[in-house]
């Protein structure tokens, strides 16, 4: 990869961008909460089953797909594509999540002037943009290879699921390096997946997850907004 596409790939892959992820638990604190993690073995093993059965399924293939859509200016097919993620956030707070998300990344790449004037459209025309949306836009806007950005989008997930364990497990900070540490095969495997899954083989059939994110709603306590 050349030097630039790397830095704009640190930069955009960063818990630093101000987009609000760190904000966001994506059911993990209501698992906490029910005691399903509670420690170091419980919470690698709930974010290496989250990874396989839920991001690597629905997640990281959409985003394979955005990230090709915009490559070759396929406005169909990123509309689309965008549409059915959204469709498929099946509780108020994850849809929530990825429109808040989403447009507060549309409005950087707007802002730091970086996409082509007829990619942006497409984000600041639509009702709603999904995140992945708006990460594949970006992606393109700065000739990020695509491999090494769908890793970048699943680390910054894993490292955000880890750091939530790390305040709240609570997990030390070294135990929470050596978590993530630990998934690099993981991931490498996800990544792999989400590019050769076919279409018909995607699914976002979670009911577990699901039911979290809704008990979550009303969870009396909680510092995350999923």
């Amino acid at each position: 990869m050349q030097a630039a596409a790397l830095l704009h790939l640190l930069q955009f892959a960063s818990p630093a961008l101000p987009i609000g992820a760190y904000s966001y638990s994506q059911g993990l604190e209501t698992a906490l909460e029910r005691g399903i993690v509670r420690d170091a073995e419980t919470a690698r093993s709930w974010i290496v089953q989250h990874l396989h059965e839920v991001v690597a399924q629905w997640e990281a293939p959409v985003c394979w797909r955005l990230m090709r859509a915009f490559a070759a200016r396929d406005v169909q097919a990123v509309a689309e594509w965008s549409e059915r993620f959204i469709a498929s956030r099946d509780s108020a707070e994850f849809r929530a999540e990825t429109i808040q998300m989403g447009f507060s990344l549309t409005r950087l790449i707007a802002e730091l002037g970086i996409a082509e004037p007829a990619m942006l459209a497409l984000l600041q025309e639509a009702p709603e943009v999904a995140l992945p949306t708006a990460f594949a836009c970006a992606v393109d806007a700065l000739a990020i290879p695509h491999e090494a950005a769908l890793l970048a989008m699943l680390f910054a997930w894993a490292e955000n699921q880890v750091l939530v364990c790390v305040k709240s497990v609570p997990l030390g900070q070294v135990a929470g390096q050596r978590l993530l540490l630990s998934l690099r095969p993981e991931l490498e495997a996800a990544a792999r997946h989400a590019q050769t899954v076919a279409d018909d083989d995607m699914s976002n059939w979670s009911p577990g997850l699901s039911l979290l994110a809704m008990q979550h709603e009303v969870q009396y306590s909680r510092l995350y907004r999923s």
